[in-house]
């Protein structure tokens, strides 16, 4: 899955930043996100939350750097 391109989603640990299978993912729930595209009209690096896979302030990111996926 690692560097797969389009056509749906792909599943990252917040811990390495790297893809992971789908399996890996939903073993460990709390410290990997399923990856869609980012929020429209969005610029820059935004931060999603490994735990409820929303996106968080970049506070919250920076500070929570285990459970958080920095997205460019």
């Amino acid at each position: 899955m690692s560097g797969k391109k389009g056509g749906g989603s792909n599943t990252r640990s917040a811990i390495s930043g790297r893809f992971v299978t789908s399996g890996q993912g939903k073993a460990s729930p709390h410290t990997t996100v399923h990856e869609a595209s980012g929020p429209s009209g969005s610029s820059g690096a935004h931060y999603r939350s490994a735990i409820s896979g929303r996106y968080v302030t970049t506070a919250h990111g920076k500070a929570s750097p285990r459970t958080t996926v920095r997205e460019s």
